[in-house]
């Protein structure tokens, strides 16, 4: 084995240590799926809800007695 070949290995193993040991304490740091799927349906209602509330804000907004009655109101 000649002095090159030893030094790429040695430059390899290093590199990857440090792509694995940033990569462990990345996965280490993300929080449990248990908590996370709760976390996923409350949000998933959430959005649900909002959208819900939205659509009939839309049907309030856009209603032609609506406009009609602002414009009443702007002209008295």
């Amino acid at each position: 084995m000649d002095v090159f070949t030893m030094v790429v290995i040695i430059v390899a193993l290093g590199v990857g240590s440090t792509i694995l040991k940033t990569y462990l304490e990345t996965r280490a740091a993300q929080p449990r799926s248990v908590a996370d799927e709760t976390e996923l349906a409350a949000m998933r209602e959430d959005i649900k809800r909002l959208k819900d509330r939205v659509r009939t804000l839309e049907t309030i907004v856009t209603d032609k007695d609506r406009a009609l009655s602002e414009e009443i109101r702007k002209l008295a």
